[in-house]
């Protein structure tokens, strides 16, 4: 300590700068001030060492006054050393230079160990600039190509930190910030290098030091500096071995057998294999017993065969050419499917259960799918910290880099009610996006730098290298059971076929395919360094390759692969057991409670906002004139599942309030910040849990999201509301690729509803959704067959909302049901249902038929328009102010799909003398009609069902008010006019 005062004094004579003030006894230093660094941890190159004996002095008054890594640093000084034995130990420091020496000689004594400490750093933050990442050896993993400055590649670097080749052989104290040292507090300058290099720059490239927490940046500061900490015991070699020897013998036993099949294969990363087994290994050490995976088709059959373990004679079968598309469902290739399986782990000798979720070509589209199921089988478990139930998600990195729900499904990743408590990212890094040059397929440097928005470490690993690849599995599953949090591997591999095994990569990757022609596989070159380290032997060798062989060809025989997530629901032939639906009313006492626990504030002292008190007395009301509203409908069917022991999750923009301000599930203290209450929470003294939670602003991220947590369980109501209907559309490919195609594509079921609440008040209107489900077809078992896939609903009465909510649980089948909900209506008196409506016996109506004098005589009606949804009350307004009740019969259509086949032809053959009419609000090309008119010819092929609405139109709606009010009255004009189509032919 005394030498360190000496040290001070020497430099203080000789420094006219300092500029603490002195007052009531305490200096306060800027830490930023002369250091260009303001992260945790100061960039000493850019500290000059004057600050360094002003933070010095500052720190000897009171550790308080300077940065906590200056007092980490003093505090490093010291070594906890007494003042008697601080004068030796500083000695040793500064490598027996004496404190007599002058000013200058002594500042550089400091300035020289200042460097070494900055040149530590450097290697941590950019060390994996020239890491020996590409198993190629002709590019660099990132596209900058630069080497850093800062980094010591030749002998002349030293000088940019004021040090000399004389200086390779000294001895400088190791920062806190470093675990090079291993039990070395010191170390000479060459040894330091040579370790950082070790650590940094060799087969694996680190990305951490943007991580704004200390204790995880050196949780992984130890894992790669710690010297000897990569070694594997020959037990572990031999094993690592034999995974690769099944990886890469099943990809050529594939090409071999069908040499003119796509399959996508692993070549060139075949390493990919063993790597998911080293995550699933350690996630079982660590308790892990369920593992959800997603990935897109590269590697898929492999690691269907070698990591979920699919019986390989069921994937041989799909290259039958005899096999027909229906035996795996009639949407997608072999290389989409998925699969669930439960087995003993060999490692750990643990049950472990896991899912490959099934996924289209859109390639990042699972993402969220798998997010959300692994978030519902770790909520239906308890597993509120993700011990239990984790995720991995497989990426390419063209796509990661390219495919925005990426970026939504990182955002997720810390959001309370989405949260999956951490994922495994491992991104199979092909230097190529089909045939674009990463140059022209990003902009920033990896193509992985997207995962640093949520600060997850990033670990790039040259996947020749076989043994640092499963050094960083490792590691990933230690930080993701240490710190619940998303981590990434950037396997940096090529594909030896191109894109796929059909494909010329030589159009436009000459130079790459030419060294790609050369390259070893990885197995001869892991198995060569085995042998020649004795721990194999050549015949070890060749009898573990016979043996999988073996298991191959045994294995090559017809079997036909079928697989359901609620096989109780169905028979054997697939079909459900009951397409009828009981009861879904319920006792006037169940709706009563319900309603007046809507109408109050469970608990006491708690102070809601003013305009929410009217709108709770407003519902007292209704309850006690026993009617509903829309809100009041939903919160009825809701409460009444949780009765009944069904989860309800409701998600999406601003779903706790409601995007019109009309639900309110969710009250906030208007006192007390952060305090709520969930009045559906307390309905029943053991109900199911209700989960109402806004989601971010992402409709494809969410979505997909929502749709993975419904397929964990039959027994919940899971919820996605868009913030608009026609928002929806930027969700399109999840409900394209994963809801309207449902069972026929996929084979799984899935119980997800979508609320999308819609309007056509001139601004905006809901058209996007109608593409997913048109059939352009007469023919009734198509059309049956196509309308099976899923629920599509446009309730025009509260009760018809809340029935259908309840079907939805009943209903003996799993199928996505779509509800068009309304603006306009949540507040219309006229749309308000009573009790009657929703009573024990009651259940949701398909069609309601026109109730009033038409259906007394139907053989006088002239004509019948069916509609769906609002549109209804313009036209029954319209109707009654002409006076046309007994002319005109107005029947809505409440579920669009599956088509009422049955329902519709009882009406149209009731009204038989009456021509038909199809209105709708939306434009020609956007609403119903393309989708109504050839089912409606099935019904009654030899009278034609006539257009009523807008015109066919470009945009989805006016946008004036006026416009909109002109077009409607056009088209109301029209529907009640009964001599508009006479003499007019179809």
């Amino acid at each position: 300590m005394s030498q360190l005062r000496s040290l001070a004094g020497a430099l203080r004579s000789s420094s006219q700068w300092m500029r603490g003030q002195v007052g009531s006894g305490r200096r306060v230093f800027d830490p930023r001030r002369n250091c260009s660094s303001g992260a945790a941890e100061p960039s000493l190159a850019a500290c000059s060492s004057s600050y360094v004996v002003e933070m010095y002095y500052a720190w000897l008054e009171d550790h308080k006054n300077v940065h906590e890594s200056w007092d980490a640093y003093f505090r490093n000084a010291q070594a906890s050393s007494s003042e008697e034995t601080g004068e030796k130990h500083l000695s040793a420091l500064l490598q027996g230079r004496a404190m007599s020496q002058t000013p200058a000689m002594s500042e550089k004594v400091v300035e020289d160990h200042l460097a070494v400490h900055t040149l530590i750093r450097a290697y941590q933050v950019r060390g994996h600039h020239v890491a020996r990442l590409d198993p190629l050896g002709i590019l660099t993993a990132d596209l900058d190509s630069f080497v850093p400055s800062d980094l010591i590649t030749s002998i002349d670097k030293l000088g940019s930190y004021g040090l000399e080749e004389s200086d390779l052989d000294k001895s400088f104290q190791l920062p806190l910030t470093t675990f090079i040292g291993g039990n070395e507090s010191t170390l000479p300058l060459r040894e330091i290098i040579h370790r950082l290099e070790t650590s940094y720059c060799g087969h694996t490239g680190v990305e951490f030091m943007f991580i704004n927490n200390m204790e995880q940046c050196q949780w992984i500061r130890q894992k790669f500096e710690t010297p000897g900490i990569m070694m594997f015991s020959d037990r572990e070699k031999r094993t690592l071995l034999a995974r690769l020897v099944r990886s890469t013998r099943f990809e050529d036993f594939l090409a071999r057998k069908w040499s003119s099949e796509k399959r996508f294969g692993l070549e060139g990363c075949e390493v990919l294999i063993p790597a998911l087994k080293m995550i699933i290994d350690k996630s079982s050490e660590a308790g892990i017993e369920s593992v959800i995976m997603g990935m897109p088709h590269r590697g898929r059959l492999n690691v269907l065969a070698n990591v979920v373990r699919k019986d390989l004679d069921q994937i041989f079968c799909q290259f039958d050419p005899k096999l027909e598309a229906a035996d795996e469902g009639s949407g997608d290739v072999k290389y989409h499917l998925g699969m669930y399986h439960e087995r003993i782990n060999r490692e750990t000798d643990k049950n472990i259960t896991l899912s490959l979720m099934a996924n289209p070509s859109h390639l990042e589209a699972v993402d969220p799918v798998v997010q959300g199921k692994t978030k519902a089988e770790q909520f239906y478990g308890g597993d509120t910290e993700g011990r239990r139930v984790m995720s991995i998600l497989m990426h390419g990195d063209a796509a990661f880099a390219g495919q925005g729900v990426v970026y939504e499904t990182f955002h997720l990743s810390e959001l309370p009610s989405y949260t999956t408590h951490g994922t495994i990212h491992v991104v199979v890094n092909n230097q190529i996006g089909f045939t674009t040059d990463p140059r022209m397929a990003r902009s920033s440097p990896y193509p992985t730098d997207v995962a640093r928005v949520v600060n997850a470490p990033i670990f790039h690993v040259n996947a020749d290298d076989p043994e640092a690849v499963m050094y960083v599995c490792k590691v990933a599953a230690e930080w993701r059971n240490t710190f619940n949090k998303d981590v990434v591997i950037d396997l940096v591999c090529y594909r030896r076929f191109g894109h796929n095994e059909m494909d010329e990569p030589m159009f436009t990757q000459p130079l790459m395919y030419k060294q790609i022609r050369k390259q070893e596989h990885v197995l001869k070159k892991y198995a060569d360094k085995l042998i020649s380290e004795g721990v194999v032997t050549l015949q070890e060798f060749e009898v573990c390759v016979s043996l999988y062989g073996n298991l191959i060809t045994v294995s090559l025989c017809k079997h036909l692969f079928h697989s359901c997530c609620f096989p109780d629901f169905f028979k054997l032939d697939g079909e459900p057991k009951s397409m009828s639906c009981p009861s879904t009313g319920l006792n006037e006492e169940v709706l009563r409670h319900i309603g007046e626990v809507a109408s109050s504030v469970p608990l006491k002292d708690f102070a809601i906002h003013s305009g929410l008190s009217r709108i709770l007395r407003g519902r007292a009301d209704m309850v006690a004139k026993r009617t509903v509203d829309w809100a009041l409908a939903e919160y009825v069917a809701f409460g009444s599942l949780l009765k009944d022991g069904i989860h309800v999750r409701l998600s999406g923009q601003d779903v706790e309030r409601g995007t019109f301000s009309h639900r309110h599930h969710v009250l906030h203290d208007q006192e007390v910040d952060k305090r709520f209450c969930i009045p559906m929470n307390h309905l029943w003294p053991n109900q199911a849990l209700y989960t109402v939670c806004n989601s971010s602003l992402s409709e494809y991220g969410v979505l997909g999201f929502e749709l993975g947590f419904a397929m964990a369980s039959p027994n919940a109501l899971v919820c996605w509301e868009a913030q608009f209907g026609d928002f929806q559309n930027t969700a399109q490919c999840i409900i394209d690729q994963f809801i309207s195609a449902g069972q026929a594509k996929w084979v799984r079921h899935n119980g997800i509803v979508l609320l999308l609440p819609h309007g056509m008040e001139g601004m905006v209107s809901l058209c996007a959704l109608f593409a997913s489900f048109k059939e352009f077809t007469g023919d009734f078992e198509v059309q049956q067959l196509y309308d099976c896939n899923w629920i599509v609903v446009n309730c025009s009465t509260p009760a018809n909302y809340f029935h259908v909510l309840r079907r939805q649980i009943l209903l003996p089948f799993r199928k996505p049901l779509i509800i068009f909900t309304p603006k306009s209506l949540l507040r219309l008196p006229e749309a308000r249902s009573s009790f009657d409506e929703m009573i024990t016996g009651t259940k949701f109506l398909r069609i309601i038929p026109d109730g009033g004098p038409a259906s007394n005589h139907p053989e006088k009606v002239k004509r019948v328009i069916f509609c769906t949804g609002k549109v209804y009350y313009e036209l029954a307004k319209e109707r009654k102010q002409l006076k046309l009740e007994e002319d005109v019969a107005i029947v809505r259509l409440e579920q669009i799909s599956p088509f009422p086949f049955d329902l519709i032809k009882a009406e149209v053959e009731k009204y038989s003398n009456a021509e038909l009419i199809w209105c709708q609000e939306e434009h020609k090309n956007m609403g119903y009609y393309d989708y109504i008119r050839p089912r409606f010819l099935t019904v009654r092929s030899k009278n034609p069902i006539w257009y009523v609405g807008r015109d066919p139109a470009a945009a989805p709606a006016t946008g004036n008010k006026f416009t909109h009010l002109a077009e409607l009255k056009r088209f109301l004009d029209t529907a009640f006019n009964l001599e508009a189509f006479k003499g007019r032919s179809y």
